[in-house]
């Protein structure tokens, strides 16, 4: 075997097992993606994490992009998504749709009230008009200015959902996208 034979064949090895480790890669990435968007089970965490299933959902009064005032509380009686968000987020974007189509679709029949609350510490209210107008979002969309209430919620990674029964207590977390499948069987389980 020639010199330049064995460095083709050695190169070639080295080349298969980057590739090997990219694809691995990608898979447990793809993996990891599908997992958070199932959600957190709130039955399996603890009270040192944070809000637990059963809860009561910490109230709050906020206003919205129109300037119109929601409080969460004013809703019991009513199935709630509280959703965190950013213009700024690429899965928000792709989330989005989805949220309005169902909103469109079952809000009124499901007893089930959006309030996609965008986390406006981070965005410009001008860019969360715009994107409210390119979306054709029709649902409430208050402004977390401060950043209070995505605190309070642990809205770390974006977009988070709460899935709030019509007691007013969490029920499921979501974090990650979700689509209009998503939204259903969540919002299917609620009281």
């Amino acid at each position: 075997m020639t010199k330049k034979m064995f460095g083709l064949i050695t190169v070639a090895i080295l080349i298969a097992i980057m590739i090997a480790g990219l694809v691995k890669k990608n898979i447990d990435t793809e993996e990891s993606f599908s997992s958070e968007q199932r959600g957190v089970d709130l039955l399996e965490t603890t009270a040192e994490e944070g809000l637990t299933q059963g809860d009561m959902a910490p109230d709050f009064t906020l206003t919205t992009v129109d300037g119109k005032k929601v409080q969460l509380s004013e809703l019991k009686g009513k199935k709630v998504i509280v959703n965190f968000w950013a213009t700024w987020c690429p899965p928000c974007k792709a989330e989005m749709p989805h949220m309005q189509n169902y909103y469109d679709e079952f809000s009124q029949d499901e007893n089930v009230e959006i309030l996609a609350v965008n986390l406006t510490s981070g965005d410009k209210v001008e860019s969360v008009q715009n994107f409210v107008k390119d979306y054709g979002l029709t649902f409430p969309i208050p402004m977390d200015e401060e950043g209070m209430v995505g605190q309070t919620y642990e809205a770390i990674t974006i977009p988070t959902s709460y899935m709030i029964d019509s007691n007013g207590r969490i029920q499921n977390k979501v974090v990650g996208p979700m689509d209009e499948n998503m939204i259903k069987e969540f919002v299917s389980n609620l009281d």
